[in-house]
């Protein structure tokens, strides 16, 4: 059964009234539901696009061409409203993006708990639920650190765990280990297959890494917009 379902996906980021950027240029693509797909390309191709197009940060054209199409889980994306996309974001999609994306003021529990208040976990649950899920990236003792005070390699464990705490459906993740080194960055990529494995959630990950895009299912690579290549790992 496919989780993702989507047709012509174009997107188009307009730089003055007459120039813009193709960055997305009629894209089908289907995701079934539990696959590891990688996401690969050089910078431009539309990597990036796509997964905010997926991920429903961002809406696909819908003039100069075909109607785009877009399901996820069976829901018609195309049509939702932003506070229609916001919720269901927040209740099955997790996001891991390069640069952490913390909240600087809040402890690492508080992060955790906030995206777990979005889903709509009660306020205690919620911290139960961050707690949890710190505990389960190996970050129980420095639930009450910022993100200051933590290394880059612990903001992005704590990033993996603000991810699953609502138990997502789908994990997108846009260079998880790019911010990283190569040791560290390993640490990160197996844990989070790992808890990915746990759940059965699907996962797209955006990579230049050609170990951890053999490690996924499928292996997407993009150029100038569109989807070039799609291949078994």
């Amino acid at each position: 059964m496919n989780l993702i379902e989507a047709t012509d996906l174009r997107k188009t980021y307009r730089l003055s009234r007459r120039t813009g950027i193709d960055a997305l240029q009629g894209v089908d693509v289907s995701i079934a539901a539990g696959e590891m797909v990688a996401i690969m390309g050089p910078s431009g191709s539309g990597k990036s696009t796509l997964m905010h197009l997926l991920g429903l940060l961002h809406a696909p054209d819908t003039d100069d061409g075909p109607a785009p199409t877009l399901r996820i889980d069976g829901v018609d994306a195309t049509t939702l409203s932003d506070g229609e996309r916001t919720s269901i974001r927040a209740r099955s999609m997790g996001f891991v993006f390069q640069s952490f994306n913390l909240v600087p003021t809040l402890t690492a529990e508080e992060n955790v708990a906030l995206a777990a208040e979005y889903a709509g976990t009660s306020g205690s649950a919620a911290r139960v639920a961050a707690r949890a899920s710190l505990a389960s990236v190996g970050l129980a003792e420095r639930a009450g650190h910022r993100p200051m005070e933590l290394s880059g390699g612990e903001q992005q464990r704590v990033a993996i765990a603000r991810a699953i705490a609502p138990r997502p459906r789908l994990i997108f993740a846009d260079e998880p280990t790019g911010n990283l080194d190569v040791k560290t960055g390993h640490e990160i990529i197996d844990l989070l297959f790992a808890r990915r494995a746990e759940m059965g959630a699907t996962l797209l990950v955006i990579t230049h890494d050609p170990e951890l895009a053999e490690r996924c299912d499928r292996v997407l690579t993009m150029a100038d917009g569109r989807i070039a290549s799609d291949r078994r790992g």
